[in-house]
């Protein structure tokens, strides 16, 4: 049999059609800095703590091993991908590489039989497949990538944080659309304020891109798309303050913002950690504390919010962090779980106002 075609011995039931309310998720076991160990760990978990149902895809002599060591020989099956994507490639080895693992498991989300995709694996490659395999939704060109910032009480949306790095002005409505629907189905609100990411509150402020996107937020929605609960501009230090529930902006932006975010917390902490730790006093009331302090540290941990949610196209796809443990993995079969659960690709569908005629459009075409 040659190389990639799925083996009945890997994967018993040869066309495995996803049940509505069981999601199915397949899991790049290849991807990530910690590949393969801590993602066969983190699919397992995600199976025995979650109840799901995990698909691996990679080379089976390489992933078999590995399930024999976590005594999960009965529990995973492999589906057989030969070919890996390097953590230092780009789209262009997404796009090129049809055997490699994050290939083979979009190709499963799109023949039905997965609900959803997660992988650690390289960003720009796995947009690249996604979009090439998974394809996008009718009217929706670019997809946007939502994370959640850790903010209290609830956790806020930005999208897009790296998938689109130059969008037009409608496509930043289009993502205010798609971080709608994510935050109604995996944060359960339902009425999300939208605010867009500028240099300034005042309508007027930003460049060009910003000024236009401004006035298609505030304008009647378009082309039988459901209207946004638009709350205005906001700027770069509000991004943690929890005013809006869904923040806009482009994925150049959106992915600095994030990173800077990211490292000033990851100082924040370790600031905090010398002063709780300088003097016996501070020793004292840090265990006074220890109750407070396990739970901001467990809202500002990256790995307890699954990762990045991939939107806007014909299936669910989750990349979690190139340095993902199987925690983080567990958490980003979850949350793909629960965007699957929620059926999030048909409330976009309906967010956007995709009629029936171009659904069928988009389901005939071939690539």
């Amino acid at each position: 049999m040659p190389p990639g075609q799925d083996d009945a011995r890997e994967l018993p039931t040869p066309v495995l059609r996803v049940p509505a309310r069981e999601p199915v998720i397949a899991v790049d076991a290849m991807g990530g800095d910690y590949a393969p160990d801590e993602i066969v760990a983190g699919a397992l978990a995600a199976q025995r703590e979650h109840g799901l149902t995990t698909l691996l895809t990679g080379p089976p002599a390489r992933l078999r091993p590995v399930i024999a060591r976590l005594g999960a020989s009965s529990d995973l099956r492999v589906v057989p991908a030969e070919d890996s994507v390097g953590m230092g490639e780009g789209a262009l080895a997404g796009f090129r590489r049809p055997r490699s693992s994050i290939a083979v498991a979009c190709q499963l989300v799109r023949r039905g039989q997965a609900s959803a995709v997660v992988s650690a694996g390289s960003t720009g490659a796995i947009v690249a497949s996604a979009r090439h395999r998974v394809l996008p939704l009718p009217g929706v060109p670019r997809p946007g990538l939502a994370v959640l910032l850790p903010t209290y009480p609830k956790p806020t949306v930005l999208i897009d944080a790296g998938a689109t790095a130059d969008p037009k002005p409608e496509m930043l409505v289009q993502f205010g659309h798609l971080g709608v629907a994510y935050a109604q189905i995996a944060l359960g609100i339902p009425k999300p304020k939208v605010g867009l990411l500028t240099i300034g509150a005042e309508p007027g402020k930003g460049n060009a891109l910003t000024r236009r996107a401004h006035e298609l937020l505030t304008a009647e929605p378009q082309g039988g798309a459901q209207p946004l609960y638009f709350a205005g501009n906001i700027e770069g230090g509000d991004l943690m303050a929890g005013a809006v529930d869904v923040i806009v902006t482009d994925g150049f932006t959106g992915n600095v913002a994030l990173k800077t975010l990211e490292g000033a917390i990851r100082f924040a902490a370790g600031e905090l950690r010398t002063a709780l730790t300088s003097t016996r006093a501070a020793r004292l009331g840090a265990a006074l504390q220890r109750r407070g302090l396990r739970e901001l540290s467990h809202r500002l941990e990256p790995e307890s919010y699954g990762g990045a949610a991939l939107l806007g196209l014909g299936g669910t796809v989750v990349i979690a962090h190139g340095a993902s443990t199987a925690r983080a993995v567990t958490s980003a079969c979850a949350l793909a779980a629960t965007l699957s659960r929620g059926e999030i690709t048909e409330k976009i569908r309906e967010r956007i106002g995709v009629s029936e005629q171009r659904r069928a459009h988009f389901l005939r075409r071939e690539r």
